[in-house]
């Protein structure tokens, strides 16, 4: 009989990742933080003037970033800035290297 290995799903963790990847595989999402990027930080009029999109549309996507923390939103008054939040990107790229086992060190256990 084979050695029993424990096996849980956290179904929470499941989701909370793929919001994460969602966010940042969505051309309109991509445009966003290519354009603040490029400007090191923006208000939202810029970002769908940027983009030629409805500011309702612009913020939806936002919204989507902000909540994976993609983005950073910081106020300034009556002004929301946004950035580019690297450091979290930087973790989901590490993380996504991990997952695709670049490293070539595929188990043969799963």
């Amino acid at each position: 009989m084979q050695n029993e290995i424990a096996f849980h799903l956290d179904d929470s963790l499941i989701r909370e990742g793929r919001t994460i990847f969602r966010a940042i595989n969505h051309p309109t999402r991509k445009g966003i933080l290519e354009l603040i990027h490029s400007n090191r930080q923006l208000i939202v009029t810029e970002i769908y003037r940027g983009l030629r999109i409805e500011q309702s549309v612009a913020s939806q996507h936002l919204a989507i970033l902000r909540k994976a923390g993609i983005v950073h939103a910081k106020r300034t008054g009556k002004r929301v800035y946004y950035s580019v939040a690297y450091e979290r990107l930087r973790e989901i790229h590490v993380i996504s290297g991990k997952l695709l086992d670049q490293g070539g060190n595929k188990s043969d256990n799963c």
